[in-house]
């Protein structure tokens, strides 16, 4: 959804748009749960859901459901001759809606979040008549602020609303919103979308709506060490990734934002020294990824002896083979362990025959994702088994501190 919203934006206040999430998946699946296409009255289509196997079944749901405004939930399964269906044989639910005026301060509270950089999670009750709210890390109610009565408030207004001007009768009925609420924390603080809610034994009345929350996670940071052009590949291909991404050079002339114009920052400083400031600012963490590429000894190892002992999710340094023998001799003077060493990818990157900057940045940026992923980095068609695995639990713990 986050790659189509602004062009949703920008639409709404002209023309309704059909909007169509994957809000849950079984198997294997050409998408992610969360992806989204948008199709507007005209049939021009925003986006895509699969490889192309369902999207056509979708067009006409949604002209559906913007010609008569109720939404849909549609399941897709292995297709067969006769069906529309995934041929992958994994199963999806999509969600349609219809998105009008109405909702354009809500997606744009979400719009000016993302660009902040801020998690975020999108609530949306998944009902004819949907509801919608966002919710924050750290809070304990969603971003807007209700004062009707909680009569007023009806089935799926919002993950947990419950006003001071409530009866005791009310709020018994408002009860289940508040296990939604923190259902919908535990997805925030996973980073992972997913389903909530529904029938789970309450009485009828305090069913709670089946709910999709879709996370926005504040972006993974990058921090590149090194200004070159190796950097610069780097930075442009791992920003289509998604990561915020840091040059940091202490060689003010190369060190520019005009050299670097796909960098989130561009820092003119020694990188040990940018990395223990950032580290005491509490802007490191366990998905940061820091890769050392300036071929200079006064540069690397500083900066690596500090990466190895933050708790970080990849610590790399391109180089030659002699080069990464030359490196580990020096860290082991600095005093690291092997173990603290053996943290470092290097050489960095995969074997793909890589020479140019662009053609090392695809090899470095593949070993980062097989390394998130515990993936192999083989050939698919030397494998067996799912191509899509569930994610890899994240490690939140530090490292050798």
């Amino acid at each position: 959804m986050r790659e189509l919203l602004e062009q949703v934006l920008e639409l709404l206040p002209r023309e309704p748009v059909a909007l169509a999430r994957i809000v849950d998946r079984t198997g294997a699946g050409p998408r992610e749960t969360g992806a989204a296409m948008a199709v507007t009255a005209d049939g021009r289509v925003i986006g895509s859901l699969s490889g192309g196997c369902v999207e056509s079944s979708i067009v006409a749901t949604a002209e559906a459901v913007l010609r008569d405004g109720v939404a849909s939930l549609e399941r897709f399964a292995a297709a067969d001759e006769l069906a529309v269906g995934l041929p992958c044989g994994g199963e999806i639910e999509v969600f349609v809606e219809r998105l009008d005026q109405t909702v354009l301060p809500l997606l744009r509270e979400l719009s000016t979040a993302l660009n902040a950089g801020t998690a975020v999670a999108y609530a949306t009750t998944l009902e004819s008549a949907p509801d919608r709210t966002l919710l924050y890390p750290g809070r304990s109610a969603p971003s807007r602020a209700l004062d009707q009565d909680a009569a007023a408030l009806g089935a799926g207004q919002a993950v947990a609303y419950v006003t001071t001007s409530a009866s005791a009768a009310d709020r018994a009925l408002l009860e289940p919103w508040r296990s939604l609420d923190q259902d919908a924390a535990a997805l925030l603080a996973t980073g992972r979308s997913g389903l909530i809610g529904g029938q789970d034994g309450t009485p009828a009345a305090a069913v709670r709506p089946r709910t999709f929350v879709q996370v926005f996670r504040s972006p993974a940071r990058m921090i590149l060490a090194g200004a070159n052009d190796y950097s610069r590949a780097l930075t442009v291909a791992a920003a289509r990734l998604g990561y915020h991404v840091t040059v940091v050079d202490a060689r003010e002339t190369f060190t520019t934002p005009a050299r670097f114009p796909a960098a989130d920052a561009v820092v003119v400083d020694w990188p040990h020294r940018y990395l223990d400031a950032e580290h005491r600012a509490g802007r490191i963490d366990h998905r940061t990824v820091i890769c050392v590429l300036t071929h200079d000894p006064k540069f690397d190892v500083p900066m690596l002896a500090r990466a190895v002992r933050l708790p970080v999710a990849f610590v790399g340094a391109l180089g030659s083979r002699r080069a990464h023998a030359d490196r580990t001799r020096r860290l082991r003077e600095a005093g690291l362990h092997d173990t603290e060493i053996a943290r470092v990818h290097s050489p960095l990157g995969l074997d793909l025959g890589a020479h140019t900057p662009d053609e090392t940045a695809i090899s470095v940026l593949a070993q980062i994702l097989a390394e998130r992923a515990a993936a192999t980095g083989r050939p698919l068609d030397t494998l067996e088994g799912p191509i899509h695995r569930p994610p890899r639990p994240e490690n939140r713990s530090a490292t050798n501190d």
